[in-house]
């Protein structure tokens, strides 16, 4: 029993010793955030200010931008008109000079067409009644075949009454 007496002893005075340091350490970091708050307010403040004056300082610079880039705009409108105007005025030039000089060639283009196909409409013509006539006189050689085949007796059977061998 002795050494179990020691051991709680021991133990619990442990305890009681690390129970003391954590209610120490919770102190001192309140005593900490206490003696800190009044630096984490000047910081604050400082900030503020700097952005302020960034704010005040960058301000004029920005309108002096605007100003310019507005102006730089307005500028290169005015100097690239007149050169779109000429760049529309060459490109319609250049389209009607394009028609003037291609519509001789597409017309004569559509003649030649047209003409190709009147020429082969007439050489077709007469191949087509041709190849009509040949197959009526076909259809016509071929009943007459049909209904020859039909009167004659066949080999096969020796008397029509008699049926087939």
């Amino acid at each position: 029993m002795g050494v179990s007496s020691f051991f709680k002893n021991l133990f619990g005075t442990a305890k009681e010793a690390a129970h003391e340091t954590v209610e120490q350490a919770e102190t001192v970091v309140e005593e900490a955030k206490i003696a800190a708050k009044p630096y984490v307010d000047k910081a604050e403040d400082f900030i503020e200010e700097t952005v302020t004056k960034a704010k005040e300082t960058v301000t004029p610079y920005l309108e002096k931008a605007e100003a310019l880039v507005e102006e730089t705009v307005t500028k290169a409108k005015e100097t690239a008109t007149p050169y779109l105007e000429k760049a529309e005025a060459i490109v319609e030039e250049t389209v009607a000079k394009v028609t003037e000089t291609a519509t001789p060639y597409i017309e004569k283009a559509q003649t030649v067409v047209e003409e190709t196909i009147e020429k082969a409409k007439g050489a077709v013509t007469p191949l087509t009644e041709k190849t009509e006539k040949l197959i009526e006189e076909t259809k016509v050689s071929e009943t007459e075949t049909i209904d020859t085949l039909k009167e004659k007796p066949s080999p096969l059977t020796k008397d029509p009454e008699e049926g087939n061998i």
